[in-house]
Protein backbone atom coordinates (compact mmCIF):
# COMPACT_ATOMS: atom_id res chain seq x y z
CA UNK A 1 0.00 0.00 0.00
CA UNK A 2 1.30 3.28 -0.68
CA UNK A 3 2.30 4.98 2.24
CA UNK A 4 1.23 8.41 3.28
CA UNK A 5 1.74 10.88 6.02
CA UNK A 6 0.38 9.66 9.46
CA UNK A 7 -2.83 10.91 10.11
CA UNK A 8 -4.58 10.86 13.77
CA UNK A 9 -6.72 13.09 16.04
CA UNK A 10 -5.49 16.48 16.39
CA UNK A 11 -3.00 16.16 13.10
CA UNK A 12 -4.21 19.11 10.91
CA UNK A 13 -3.51 17.05 7.94
CA UNK A 14 -6.99 15.84 6.22
CA UNK A 15 -7.48 12.23 4.41
CA UNK A 16 -9.40 12.50 1.16
CA UNK A 17 -11.10 9.96 0.08
CA UNK A 18 -8.81 9.38 -3.16
CA UNK A 19 -6.09 9.10 -0.72
CA UNK A 20 -7.52 6.86 1.41
CA UNK A 21 -8.48 4.50 -1.61
CA UNK A 22 -4.91 5.19 -3.02
CA UNK A 23 -3.70 4.04 0.69
CA UNK A 24 -5.50 0.57 0.04
CA UNK A 25 -5.00 0.34 -4.07
CA UNK A 26 -8.61 0.28 -4.82
CA UNK A 27 -10.71 2.54 -6.57
CA UNK A 28 -12.09 5.53 -5.03
CA UNK A 29 -15.72 4.26 -6.13
CA UNK A 30 -15.26 0.70 -4.47
CA UNK A 31 -13.83 2.94 -1.27
CA UNK A 32 -17.19 5.14 -1.53
CA UNK A 33 -19.75 2.09 -1.93
CA UNK A 34 -18.55 0.57 1.44
CA UNK A 35 -18.38 3.88 3.54
CA UNK A 36 -21.50 5.40 2.20
CA UNK A 37 -22.97 1.67 2.89
CA UNK A 38 -24.32 1.56 -0.87
CA UNK A 39 -27.06 -1.23 -1.22
CA UNK A 40 -26.86 -3.78 -4.14
CA UNK A 41 -22.87 -3.74 -4.72
CA UNK A 42 -21.11 -7.32 -4.53
CA UNK A 43 -17.66 -6.37 -2.44
CA UNK A 44 -16.46 -9.20 -0.68
CA UNK A 45 -16.98 -8.40 3.20
CA UNK A 46 -13.06 -9.15 3.84
CA UNK A 47 -12.49 -5.95 1.65
CA UNK A 48 -15.58 -4.03 3.42
CA UNK A 49 -13.38 -4.77 6.46
CA UNK A 50 -9.97 -3.44 5.50
CA UNK A 51 -11.71 -0.17 4.24
CA UNK A 52 -13.51 0.60 7.41
CA UNK A 53 -10.05 -0.16 9.34
CA UNK A 54 -7.81 1.74 7.04
CA UNK A 55 -10.55 4.64 7.25
CA UNK A 56 -10.58 4.35 11.11
CA UNK A 57 -6.62 4.09 11.58
CA UNK A 58 -6.36 7.35 8.94
CA UNK A 59 -8.92 9.15 10.76
CA UNK A 60 -10.73 9.85 7.29
CA UNK A 61 -13.71 12.05 7.78
CA UNK A 62 -16.16 11.79 5.18
CA UNK A 63 -17.52 14.94 3.33
CA UNK A 64 -21.56 15.07 4.70
CA UNK A 65 -22.32 18.35 2.03
CA UNK A 66 -20.79 15.89 -1.05
CA UNK A 67 -22.33 13.00 0.76
CA UNK A 68 -26.12 14.44 0.81
CA UNK A 69 -25.68 16.32 -2.87
CA UNK A 70 -25.23 12.78 -4.03
CA UNK A 71 -27.75 11.41 -2.23
CA UNK A 72 -29.87 14.40 -2.17
CA UNK A 73 -30.55 13.64 1.27
CA UNK A 74 -29.02 15.87 4.49
CA UNK A 75 -30.29 13.57 6.95
CA UNK A 76 -30.96 16.84 8.86
CA UNK A 77 -34.24 18.39 10.64
CA UNK A 78 -34.63 22.30 11.44
CA UNK A 79 -36.58 22.88 14.92
CA UNK A 80 -38.51 26.19 15.37
CA UNK A 81 -38.82 26.79 19.62
CA UNK A 82 -39.67 30.46 21.36
CA UNK A 83 -36.94 29.98 24.32
CA UNK A 84 -34.57 27.36 25.52
CA UNK A 85 -35.96 26.42 28.83
CA UNK A 86 -36.78 24.03 31.28
CA UNK A 87 -40.07 22.58 31.28
CA UNK A 88 -42.78 22.06 28.60
CA UNK A 89 -40.38 22.64 25.53
CA UNK A 90 -37.95 20.57 27.03
CA UNK A 91 -39.47 17.72 27.33
CA UNK A 92 -41.08 17.80 23.69
CA UNK A 93 -37.51 18.45 22.70
CA UNK A 94 -36.50 15.65 24.37
CA UNK A 95 -39.36 13.38 22.36
CA UNK A 96 -38.35 14.60 19.49
CA UNK A 97 -34.30 14.52 19.70
CA UNK A 98 -34.78 10.65 21.08
CA UNK A 99 -36.59 9.83 17.98
CA UNK A 100 -34.53 11.24 15.29
CA UNK A 101 -31.49 9.83 17.20
CA UNK A 102 -33.27 6.68 16.17
CA UNK A 103 -33.28 7.23 12.77
CA UNK A 104 -29.92 8.72 12.58
CA UNK A 105 -31.36 12.22 11.90
CA UNK A 106 -28.99 15.25 12.80
CA UNK A 107 -31.54 18.48 14.02
CA UNK A 108 -30.55 22.18 14.20
CA UNK A 109 -32.44 24.25 17.01
CA UNK A 110 -33.38 28.13 16.43
CA UNK A 111 -35.01 30.20 19.18
CA UNK A 112 -36.67 33.18 18.42
CA UNK A 113 -38.79 34.88 21.40
CA UNK A 114 -41.99 34.40 19.61
CA UNK A 115 -40.88 37.29 17.40
CA UNK A 116 -42.58 36.80 13.94
CA UNK A 117 -39.33 38.36 11.79
CA UNK A 118 -37.21 35.89 13.84
CA UNK A 119 -39.72 33.05 12.86
CA UNK A 120 -39.78 33.89 9.25
CA UNK A 121 -36.17 34.65 8.91
CA UNK A 122 -35.09 31.36 10.59
CA UNK A 123 -37.70 29.47 8.43
CA UNK A 124 -36.12 30.53 5.22
CA UNK A 125 -32.00 29.85 6.88
CA UNK A 126 -33.10 26.33 7.69
CA UNK A 127 -34.61 25.57 4.77
CA UNK A 128 -31.66 26.94 2.32
CA UNK A 129 -29.13 24.91 4.37
CA UNK A 130 -30.71 21.79 3.31
CA UNK A 131 -33.21 20.62 6.20
CA UNK A 132 -35.51 17.86 5.18
CA UNK A 133 -38.39 19.20 7.20
CA UNK A 134 -39.29 21.52 10.07
CA UNK A 135 -40.85 21.46 13.36
CA UNK A 136 -42.08 24.44 14.88
CA UNK A 137 -42.89 24.24 18.58
CA UNK A 138 -45.58 26.94 20.13
CA UNK A 139 -44.56 28.78 17.09
CA UNK A 140 -46.32 30.98 15.07
CA UNK A 141 -46.10 29.30 11.18
CA UNK A 142 -48.01 31.09 8.88
CA UNK A 143 -47.65 29.83 5.64
CA UNK A 144 -46.28 26.25 3.78
CA UNK A 145 -42.74 25.33 3.05
CA UNK A 146 -41.16 23.27 0.18
CA UNK A 147 -40.22 20.82 3.05
CA UNK A 148 -43.02 18.87 5.34
CA UNK A 149 -43.65 21.07 8.23
CA UNK A 150 -45.42 19.75 11.67
CA UNK A 151 -46.32 22.38 14.34
CA UNK A 152 -46.84 21.19 17.76
CA UNK A 153 -49.79 23.48 19.41
CA UNK A 154 -50.28 24.77 16.35
CA UNK A 155 -54.00 25.62 16.00
CA UNK A 156 -54.33 27.09 12.58
CA UNK A 157 -55.00 25.66 9.51
CA UNK A 158 -52.68 25.63 6.97
CA UNK A 159 -52.61 23.51 3.84
CA UNK A 160 -48.73 21.39 4.03
CA UNK A 161 -48.34 21.66 7.89
CA UNK A 162 -49.74 19.03 10.23
CA UNK A 163 -50.54 20.24 13.80
CA UNK A 164 -50.11 17.95 16.66
CA UNK A 165 -52.47 19.44 19.62
CA UNK A 166 -53.85 18.45 22.59
CA UNK A 167 -57.69 18.01 23.29
CA UNK A 168 -57.96 20.73 25.37
CA UNK A 169 -61.75 20.93 25.74
CA UNK A 170 -60.93 17.83 27.74
CA UNK A 171 -58.09 19.36 29.56
CA UNK A 172 -60.95 21.76 30.29
CA UNK A 173 -63.31 19.34 31.17
CA UNK A 174 -61.10 17.03 33.46
CA UNK A 175 -59.79 20.57 35.08
CA UNK A 176 -63.27 21.75 36.17
CA UNK A 177 -64.75 18.56 37.14
CA UNK A 178 -62.04 17.87 39.57
CA UNK A 179 -62.47 20.87 41.62
CA UNK A 180 -66.33 20.86 40.92
CA UNK A 181 -66.63 17.53 43.06
CA UNK A 182 -64.54 19.17 45.55
CA UNK A 183 -66.78 21.62 46.34
CA UNK A 184 -65.01 24.93 44.57
CA UNK A 185 -67.55 27.47 43.17
CA UNK A 186 -64.99 30.41 43.68
CA UNK A 187 -62.27 29.67 41.51
CA UNK A 188 -59.40 32.12 40.55
CA UNK A 189 -58.24 31.56 36.74
CA UNK A 190 -55.10 32.09 35.15
CA UNK A 191 -54.50 32.61 31.52
CA UNK A 192 -51.84 32.11 29.06
CA UNK A 193 -49.72 35.24 28.07
CA UNK A 194 -51.03 36.18 24.19
CA UNK A 195 -48.16 35.29 21.97
CA UNK A 196 -47.92 31.53 23.40
CA UNK A 197 -50.06 29.41 21.12
CA UNK A 198 -52.20 27.36 23.61
CA UNK A 199 -53.42 30.49 25.35
CA UNK A 200 -56.84 31.41 23.53
CA UNK A 201 -57.89 27.86 22.98
CA UNK A 202 -57.44 26.65 26.22
CA UNK A 203 -58.99 29.74 27.84
CA UNK A 204 -62.26 29.28 25.89
CA UNK A 205 -62.81 25.65 26.35
CA UNK A 206 -62.21 26.90 29.71
CA UNK A 207 -65.01 29.32 30.06
CA UNK A 208 -67.63 27.05 27.69
CA UNK A 209 -67.00 23.82 29.91
CA UNK A 210 -67.51 26.25 33.16
CA UNK A 211 -70.43 27.05 31.15
CA UNK A 212 -71.86 23.66 31.22
CA UNK A 213 -71.10 23.02 35.03
CA UNK A 214 -73.12 26.68 35.82
CA UNK A 215 -69.66 28.27 37.48
CA UNK A 216 -69.64 31.78 36.74
CA UNK A 217 -65.63 32.92 36.13
CA UNK A 218 -65.48 36.27 37.78
CA UNK A 219 -63.06 38.64 35.88
CA UNK A 220 -61.63 40.07 38.97
CA UNK A 221 -60.57 36.73 39.50
CA UNK A 222 -59.41 35.76 36.18
CA UNK A 223 -55.06 37.09 35.91
CA UNK A 224 -53.76 37.61 33.22
CA UNK A 225 -50.07 36.65 32.19
CA UNK A 226 -47.29 38.50 29.89
CA UNK A 227 -44.36 38.25 30.47
CA UNK A 228 -42.36 35.81 28.83
CA UNK A 229 -41.00 33.84 31.13
CA UNK A 230 -40.18 30.01 31.88
CA UNK A 231 -39.29 30.37 35.37
CA UNK A 232 -41.80 29.99 38.69
CA UNK A 233 -41.38 33.94 38.63
CA UNK A 234 -44.30 33.68 36.04
CA UNK A 235 -46.97 32.92 38.78
CA UNK A 236 -45.51 34.73 41.90
CA UNK A 237 -46.05 38.39 41.38
CA UNK A 238 -49.66 38.10 39.84
CA UNK A 239 -51.03 36.06 42.98
CA UNK A 240 -49.52 38.54 45.25
CA UNK A 241 -51.56 41.07 43.08
CA UNK A 242 -54.85 39.18 43.55
CA UNK A 243 -54.15 38.82 46.90
CA UNK A 244 -53.66 42.47 47.53
CA UNK A 245 -57.13 42.82 46.32
CA UNK A 246 -58.49 40.93 48.71
CA UNK A 247 -60.75 38.85 46.68
CA UNK A 248 -62.50 35.73 48.03
CA UNK A 249 -61.31 32.10 45.88
CA UNK A 250 -61.08 28.73 47.27
CA UNK A 251 -59.43 27.51 43.84
CA UNK A 252 -56.90 28.48 41.51
CA UNK A 253 -56.26 27.05 38.07
CA UNK A 254 -52.98 27.83 36.46
CA UNK A 255 -51.92 27.95 33.04
CA UNK A 256 -49.20 26.06 33.57
CA UNK A 257 -46.95 24.07 36.15
CA UNK A 258 -44.13 26.71 35.94
CA UNK A 259 -46.65 29.15 36.94
CA UNK A 260 -47.87 27.03 40.11
CA UNK A 261 -44.56 26.75 41.00
CA UNK A 262 -44.38 30.46 41.69
CA UNK A 263 -48.37 30.57 43.03
CA UNK A 264 -48.25 28.16 46.11
CA UNK A 265 -44.88 30.02 46.90
CA UNK A 266 -47.01 33.92 46.49
CA UNK A 267 -49.62 32.36 48.60
CA UNK A 268 -47.02 30.69 51.19
CA UNK A 269 -45.69 34.23 51.95
CA UNK A 270 -49.21 35.79 52.55
CA UNK A 271 -49.45 33.38 55.18
CA UNK A 272 -51.93 30.98 52.91
CA UNK A 273 -51.84 26.95 52.69
CA UNK A 274 -51.97 24.52 49.86
CA UNK A 275 -54.35 23.00 49.92
CA UNK A 276 -55.74 23.38 53.23
CA UNK A 277 -56.69 27.42 51.88
CA UNK A 278 -56.82 26.72 48.28
CA UNK A 279 -56.53 24.29 45.69
CA UNK A 280 -54.18 24.69 42.82
CA UNK A 281 -54.02 22.83 39.60
CA UNK A 282 -51.69 23.09 37.27
CA UNK A 283 -51.18 21.80 33.30
CA UNK A 284 -48.62 20.22 31.73
CA UNK A 285 -46.90 17.54 34.47
CA UNK A 286 -43.69 18.12 33.94
CA UNK A 287 -40.90 16.62 35.66
CA UNK A 288 -40.75 18.54 38.97
CA UNK A 289 -44.54 18.72 39.63
CA UNK A 290 -44.71 15.17 41.49
CA UNK A 291 -41.84 16.63 43.61
CA UNK A 292 -42.78 20.18 44.59
CA UNK A 293 -44.20 20.29 48.37
CA UNK A 294 -47.28 19.96 47.88
CA UNK A 295 -46.90 17.82 44.76
CA UNK A 296 -49.13 19.60 41.95
CA UNK A 297 -52.33 17.96 41.23
CA UNK A 298 -52.39 18.83 37.10
CA UNK A 299 -53.14 18.01 33.68
CA UNK A 300 -50.61 15.60 32.37
CA UNK A 301 -49.69 16.58 28.64
CA UNK A 302 -47.83 13.79 27.07
CA UNK A 303 -45.38 16.08 26.54
CA UNK A 304 -42.09 13.46 25.49
CA UNK A 305 -45.03 11.32 23.65
CA UNK A 306 -45.70 14.70 21.77
CA UNK A 307 -42.31 15.38 19.99
CA UNK A 308 -42.13 11.59 19.47
CA UNK A 309 -45.44 11.93 17.32
CA UNK A 310 -43.98 15.28 15.56
CA UNK A 311 -41.09 13.52 14.48
CA UNK A 312 -42.14 10.29 13.59
CA UNK A 313 -44.65 11.72 11.16
CA UNK A 314 -42.43 14.09 9.76
CA UNK A 315 -39.98 11.20 9.28
CA UNK A 316 -42.71 9.20 7.66
CA UNK A 317 -43.79 12.16 4.70
CA UNK A 318 -40.16 12.36 4.23
CA UNK A 319 -39.81 8.61 3.26
CA UNK A 320 -43.39 9.35 1.12
CA UNK A 321 -46.09 9.30 3.47
CA UNK A 322 -48.70 12.31 2.94
CA UNK A 323 -48.71 14.30 5.59
CA UNK A 324 -52.45 13.77 7.17
CA UNK A 325 -54.81 16.75 6.56
CA UNK A 326 -56.73 17.32 9.74
CA UNK A 327 -54.94 17.72 13.39
CA UNK A 328 -53.39 15.51 14.91
CA UNK A 329 -55.38 15.35 18.81
CA UNK A 330 -53.71 13.77 21.60
CA UNK A 331 -55.85 13.42 24.98
CA UNK A 332 -54.66 14.75 28.35
CA UNK A 333 -54.59 12.67 31.32
CA UNK A 334 -56.00 14.38 35.20
CA UNK A 335 -53.03 13.27 37.50
CA UNK A 336 -54.56 14.04 41.45
CA UNK A 337 -51.65 14.52 43.77
CA UNK A 338 -51.11 16.63 47.02
CA UNK A 339 -52.20 20.40 45.72
CA UNK A 340 -56.18 19.79 45.77
CA UNK A 341 -58.31 19.00 48.57
CA UNK A 342 -62.24 18.92 49.12
CA UNK A 343 -63.59 22.37 50.64
CA UNK A 344 -64.24 21.98 54.29
CA UNK A 345 -68.42 22.85 54.56
CA UNK A 346 -67.99 25.90 56.57
CA UNK A 347 -65.75 27.64 54.15
CA UNK A 348 -67.33 30.33 52.04
CA UNK A 349 -63.99 31.52 50.62
CA UNK A 350 -60.41 31.64 51.71
CA UNK A 351 -59.64 32.21 54.91
CA UNK A 352 -58.14 35.45 56.38
CA UNK A 353 -54.34 35.41 56.27
CA UNK A 354 -52.90 34.42 59.35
Amino acid sequence: MKQIPESRPGNSQKVSLKTLAAHLGLDPGTVSVVLNEVPGRSIPEKTRERIRLAAKELNYQPSLLARSLRIRKTMSIGILVPVLGEGYHTEILTGIGNELIKHNYFYFIAHHLHRQDLIEEYQRMLVARGVEGLIGLDTAITHRHSVPTIAVAGHERIEGVTNIVLDHRMAAQLTLQHLYELGHRKIAFMRGQPFSADSMIRWTSLVEVARDFGLTIDPQLTIQLDRDLTSPELGYPVIQQLLSQHRRFTALVSFNDIAATGAIRALHDSGLSVPEDISVIGFDDIRAAAFMSPSLTTIRQPLIEMGQLAAKTLLDCIRGTELPSDDIAVQPQLVVRESTRALRKATTGPPRRK
